[in-house]
């Protein structure tokens, strides 16, 4: 019995594609990591907010536009990889990835907001801990 659905079968699968968008999101992902720590080291220093604001400059916001788009790419590729025609999987993979680098980086503001009103104890998660702790004390 013969089939009538039509199957796309990739001639050449963006495997070169896949890999150099892993390597440069992770190169990209160190850029940003460095740009951040040295953003909070002269934070820490000063604990003046004009250091914070600088998060909204080139030095942070070019790194996290190379970890976007290397995403972008990556995700597509790798559904290129498991049989998407190119067209869908990059209809899928950029509002996944522009959804997704959005939320994080808002999320990343909010906690350098949330940093800079309550210092370094804001984001401390171990008191999370010590509060079931108590709470089992307690009990």
């Amino acid at each position: 019995m013969e089939s009538n659905i039509s199957y796309y079968f990739p001639a050449n699968p963006p495997y070169f594609l896949f890999m150099v968008s892993l390597i440069a999101g992770l190169a990209c992902g160190k850029a940003f990591e460095s740009s951040l720590r040295q953003l909070a080291q002269e934070w820490s220093q000063s604990r003046s907010s004009r250091t914070l604001l600088n998060l909204k400059g080139l030095a942070v916001k070019l790194p996290y536009a190379g970890i976007t788009i290397c995403i972008g790419v990556f995700l597509s590729s790798g559904l290129e990889i498991f049989g998407f025609p190119p067209d869908l999987a990059y209809r899928v993979a950029i509002p996944l990835t522009i959804g997704s680098s959005y939320f994080v980086w808002r999320q990343l503001g909010k906690l350098l907001v949330e940093l800079e009103r309550g210092g370094s104890a804001a984001m401390d998660l171990d008191i999370y801990e010590e509060i079931e702790n108590y709470q089992e004390k307690r009990k």
